[in-house]
Formats: C-alpha cells, structure tokens, sequence
C-alpha cells in the first residue's frame, strides 16, 4: 500500500489503538478483541516482547493496516519494514526516519511537545506529527492552538487519552486519535473481560461516525 494510500485510510479511521504491552499474547488478544470491535489499524509497540514477530503476523492480514511504534532508531525502522509494517510511528524526533520510511513508500510520523518540535519534524520529513503526552500537554484545547498555527500539519495526538475526549480532538483538527491504555487494558484482558473490551470499543468507534 502506497504511502499516501495509507494516509487516506487512517484519515478514514480516525483511531489507532496503541497496543503495549506485557507479553506478546496479551497483545495478541487485545487484537483479536479489538478487530471483533470493528478496528482495523493497529500501532504495534516495539516496547512489546518479540513485537516484530507480531507485526509480521499481523501484517499479513488483508483486512488488516499495522504500523509500528515507539520506533527510536534507524535500526529498528528498518526491522520493522522488514516486518511488513504500513507506518512508522516514534515518540520523538529521529531525524533518519522518514528517509529510511519514504524509500520503501511508507509515512513515518515523529513525535513533538511543542510548536518549534512539531516545525523541526515537519522539516524532517514526517508525513504526520504525534503530539505525546496531549494528557499532560492540555488536552483538545492545546491541539486546538496548535493547529491553528499548523492547519497544514497532519496531527496525532496520542497519550493518556479519554475515549469520552475522542470527538473533542477531531473536532479540533486531529487527523486521527491514538488511544492506548483505556482500549488495550492489560487487566481487562488478564480477567477474560472480552465482551467489556469490545463494547468499549464500539462506543469509541461510534465517537467517530461524525468525522
């Protein structure tokens, strides 16, 4: 999938469950659970054990877009294309990235705070930019002033966020939400709560009907 074909289809998705985790199975089932959902992208976090594993078993999923996350290094930009992963995402700014993304046709989104970050990994070369930690940043109304001084700027805000908040950030000009701990919650999956998992997963995607 070509890169801007990619793009296209997160605009359409709106969210990206950010899977972390312990173990790979509890991602594993985080996945399956959130797919049954009604999910079709995933970031897959490096920070999971064997989590190139999972992204080349995940990868090779039609239905399926998978990117990978927490991405810090040249090295592991390139294990994860390797893997099949359709984007790269890095909490912060790895100026190597987008270069090592673009020669395979695939968007990299760099990770910032503030406003002269999110200039610097503009200049970079990211296709996207992750504003990380939003929960600690202010929330909407922080995306909010930030796109007003970069509405050409694709903008992810990810990061302690509430699934309540989702429409607020769209609103304010997220190209898409990333959304970790409240959808991927490791006790839930640990209790066998699927059916708690997967009813607030439809309420999140219900959220994004308006967008």
């Amino acid at each position: 999938m070509a890169l801007n074909s990619v793009l296209k289809r997160l605009r359409k998705l709106r969210i990206i469950p950010v899977v972390r985790a312990s173990k790979p199975e509890i991602a594993e089932t985080a996945i399956e659970w959130l797919t049954d959902a009604g999910f079709r992208t995933f970031e897959i976090t490096l920070t999971i054990p064997d989590a190139f594993e999972l992204i080349t078993q995940y990868a090779s999923r039609k239905d399926l877009l998978i990117g990978a996350g927490t991405v810090t290094s040249a090295e592991q930009a390139e294990c994860c294309l390797d893997s099949g992963a359709k984007y790269l995402v890095s909490p912060c700014i790895v100026t190597e990235l987008p270069g090592i993304s673009h020669q395979k046709d695939v968007p990299c989104f760099l990770g910032a705070m503030t406003p002269t970050e999110v200039q610097s990994a503009v200049i970079a070369g990211a296709d996207a930019v992750k504003i990380f930690p939003i929960n600690l940043l202010g929330g909407a109304s922080y995306l909010k002033a930030l796109s007003s001084v970069f509405p050409q700027v694709h903008l992810i805000p990810t990061g302690g966020v509430k699934s309540d908040d989702i429409s607020q950030y769209l609103e304010y000009g997220a190209m898409c939400v990333g959304l970790g701990g409240e959808l991927v919650n490791e006790g839930l999956i640990l209790d066998g709560q699927r059916e708690t998992i997967i009813q607030l997963g439809k309420q999140v995607l219900q959220q994004t009907a308006a967008f």
